[in-house]
């Protein structure tokens, strides 16, 4: 882990890519012709998308650095990000909205989950080589059930 370095280029990408992804569909959403509880149910299936996003990669990298990760923490990690993609995707098969229009809400959602997770994993990185600490040397919590 020590030999990875990322790119000011890189991050500024990732950044711009979540930004222009949460901007586009929130813009969207305020310009969109549909009722105010159904632009809320929209930006929440969003901000959880965001969150359990960000979960599920952390959980994965732990789990790959031999970090412990519950099983049970794992399942709902990835539960969650799953069941804001479904409500995301339930929620526009039933919105009376344009094919172009729920293309363009399905495009700019993925981009940002991608990004935020992208994002997260770029932190993870950075901090890594800002400690110059190796993932064998971080303490490990051992399971005792």
């Amino acid at each position: 882990m020590n030999d990875v370095h990322i790119s000011g280029s890189y991050k500024a990408a990732t950044l711009a890519c979540l930004v222009a992804s949460v901007s586009a569909y929130l813009i969207g959403l305020w310009n969109a012709q549909m009722e105010l509880n159904e632009k809320g149910y929209y930006l929440i299936c969003l901000l959880f998308g965001l969150f359990s996003a960000i979960s599920l990669q952390k959980v994965i990298r732990d789990k790959a650095e031999g970090l412990f990760v519950s099983e049970k923490y794992k399942a709902i990690c990835i539960v969650a990000t799953g069941a804001a993609i479904a409500l995301f995707l339930i929620g526009l098969w039933n919105a009376t909205l344009l094919l172009s229009e729920k293309g363009f809400y399905i495009m700019a959602f993925l981009l940002a989950l991608f990004s935020s997770a992208t994002m997260q994993k770029n932190e993870r990185d950075q901090a890594h080589i800002r400690r110059d600490v190796s993932p064998e040397e971080v303490p490990r919590i051992m399971d005792d059930n």
